[in-house]
């Protein structure tokens, strides 16, 4: 039996919302799976990618083959790196605290880099918003100043 990481389509009509799925590559694509290792969300922007990292590790290391789409998953969200550095050690040539201290290097730098993306896209939102009400950026100062003061006197 063939088994396929692949994404399994939810949301309604143009509002798309995908499971990522491991399934037996004979199922229909919004039929049986085996397992569910996560979800992405193509709506949001940046896109929202939730994924079990270990699950898919050991999918992947049982046998199971990624769509297109779900290997760039897998590779943005570190799970072939992991896979790269797990053959690294099966072969000797680092030990596992060597490789797992890669690992979770990596993973802290892209969680970084997602934050910030998210922080970016959050700003220019407000931005536009403003832009759109008519107000400016210093207006957009006096407010975050204004959030603050009262937020310090809710603690008091």
């Amino acid at each position: 039996m063939a088994v396929k990481l692949r994404l399994q389509r939810k949301g309604r009509k143009k509002r798309p919302f995908y499971h990522i799925v491991v399934a037996d590559t004979r199922a229909p694509r919004d039929g049986r799976y085996i397992e569910r290792i996560g979800s992405y969300n193509p709506m949001t922007s940046p896109a929202t990618i939730e994924l079990d990292r270990d699950t898919a590790l050991e999918w992947l290391d049982k046998g199971a083959q990624p769509t297109h789409t779900v290997r760039a998953m897998l590779k943005m969200q570190g799970v072939l790196y992991r896979k790269h550095l797990n053959l690294g050690v099966a072969k000797g040539a680092m030990s596992q605290e060597e490789a797992d201290a890669k690992y979770n290097e990596f993973i802290s730098a892209k969680d970084e880099r997602i934050r910030k993306r998210f922080e970016e896209q959050r700003k220019k939102q407000l931005e536009h918003n403003l832009k759109m009400a008519g107000l400016d950026s210093s207006t957009l100062a006096s407010i975050a100043v204004a959030k603050e003061k009262a937020n310090k006197e809710e603690e008091e």
